[in-house]
């Protein structure tokens, strides 16, 4: 039983998913200023107050998931633009999860906004993990061993 454990907890407590979680709180907390801005100082609609802190959280993400969390490294525009458009690709299926969530829970069931971005977030983090670590930064090539 203590190697199931200890194998598990080598999966998922280690520098790569610490850095996400810090990473992750980070661009939360960039999408709920922005969203709140927005939506509750500048009136704009619940959705497209969602949307406009979508575009500024993923320009967040990307950056500090590529260079931070997966450590990639530049290695030409081109990389670079293929992995821009993967993430965001990524991103724009959780995205629309991310609003269904808002309309259902926000527009149809009159939830109070925030705290219902907060429990879609979970759902969307968790996804956009598995998407950047599946699906966009598996080059592998900025990886540095680990101690």
């Amino acid at each position: 039983m203590k190697d199931f454990v200890k194998k598990w907890w080598k999966l998922f407590v280690n520098r790569e998913t610490i850095t996400y979680a810090v990473a992750g709180v980070m661009t939360t907390v960039v999408n709920f200023l922005a969203y709140h801005l927005f939506c509750n100082v500048m009136n704009i609609p619940n959705l497209v107050a969602n949307a406009i802190a979508w575009v500024i959280a993923v320009a967040f993400a990307y950056v500090v998931n590529a260079r931070w969390v997966f450590l990639e490294r530049f290695e030409g525009w081109k990389m670079e633009w293929e992995r821009i458009v993967k993430f965001t690709g990524a991103r724009v299926v959780t995205f629309f999860v991310e609003e269904a969530g808002m309309f259902l829970l926000v527009d149809v069931l009159h939830g109070p906004n925030l705290i219902m971005k907060a429990i879609v977030a979970v759902l969307v983090i968790i996804l956009n993990y598995v998407f950047s670590k599946l699906f966009v930064f598996i080059s592998g090539s900025g990886k540095k061993e680990e101690k």
